[in-house]
């Protein structure tokens, strides 16, 4: 009998399936694609039963879940459901793949990209954006690389609720709040930085050049808007290490190819065994291969 197709479920919360994630699926080598919009924490058990009860054990590596949606948070009960609701005592599993917003793979690409030219260990980090699905990863990353994280919002209470929530999950961690409703404050955050996150909204300039320039341990500059103008003023969206007033300088169409290929390989490893869980610390590991 011909090997099994492999079988790829997209569980999305929006409503629409993203088309970006299920042109990746296809070209990354799923056969089928069963696509699922509006998926809630509470419509997954069936979802998950259908996928695992259809195939024997020897067949499910050719079975996977693919979770994303915008809301980082709801994908994450939905991948915590999922989890649960899989039989591995029985041999009834499938690997499981959690990148919402494209979340998990844009932080491992951007924090592999910079590991590249400089270490983190002791450095000082600014991320902008440091509230958001994307920028709380590159936070977490970027501390267990041993860096001190400083997590940037207009709104000082924000930044500290994310704070908590990062020192509760990596306690070892060394995170700070700061706040950069001003220009002074921003100049503040800014000081004695090696690294810099631009992770804020698309289309939004969370960095002026005027405030970098000249900043003397200012070493690299990363900045994920690619939607004109650009979140750190300065940097290209092609920019590729490029040197700009002596500072290193990548942009989001750079960080993205990375960022792509972290994506297929994963949804590639996926379809090679039954019982792996690729979320931001696998995703991590699997991007220093590539």
């Amino acid at each position: 009998m011909s090997e099994k197709r492999r079988i790829l479920l997209q569980l999305d919360t929006d409503a629409q399936p993203s088309t970006f994630d299920s042109i990746v699926a296809l070209d990354a080598g799923a056969d089928v694609l069963l696509r699922y919009g509006g998926v809630r924490p509470e419509t997954v058990v069936p979802l998950v039963h259908g996928a695992i009860f259809t195939r024997g054990p020897k067949d499910l590596p050719h079975t996977a879940i693919f979770i994303g949606g915008s809301d980082v948070a709801l994908a994450e009960q939905v991948r915590d459901v999922v989890r649960k609701t899989l039989l591995p005592q029985w041999g009834l599993s499938v690997s499981v793949m959690l990148d919402a917003n494209g979340s998990n793979t844009t932080a491992a690409a951007a924090v592999r990209t910079v590991l590249a030219h400089q270490e983190l260990s002791g450095a000082s980090v600014l991320v902008l954006g440091g509230t958001g699905p994307v920028g709380q990863r590159i936070a977490y990353l970027a501390a267990q690389q041993g860096a001190q994280v400083r997590i940037a919002s207009r709104q000082l209470s924000k930044a500290q609720e994310k704070v908590a929530r990062l020192q509760a999950r990596l306690p070892h961690g060394r995170f700070l709040a700061t706040q950069t409703a001003s220009e002074s404050a921003l100049r503040e955050a800014l000081r004695e930085c090696q690294v810099v996150f631009g992770s804020g909204p698309a289309g939004v300039r969370v960095l002026p050049k005027a405030l970098w320039l000249g900043q003397s341990s200012l070493r690299i500059l990363l900045d994920l808007n690619a939607v004109p103008p650009s979140g750190i003023e300065g940097v290209e969206p092609t920019d590729n290490g490029v040197l700009r007033d002596d500072v290193r300088c990548f942009g989001a169409i750079a960080v993205g190819a990375l960022k792509m290929k972290i994506h297929k390989a994963a949804i590639a490893q996926l379809f090679t065994r039954s019982d792996l869980h690729l979320d931001i610390e696998e995703l991590f590991s699997l991007s220093a291969t590539l």
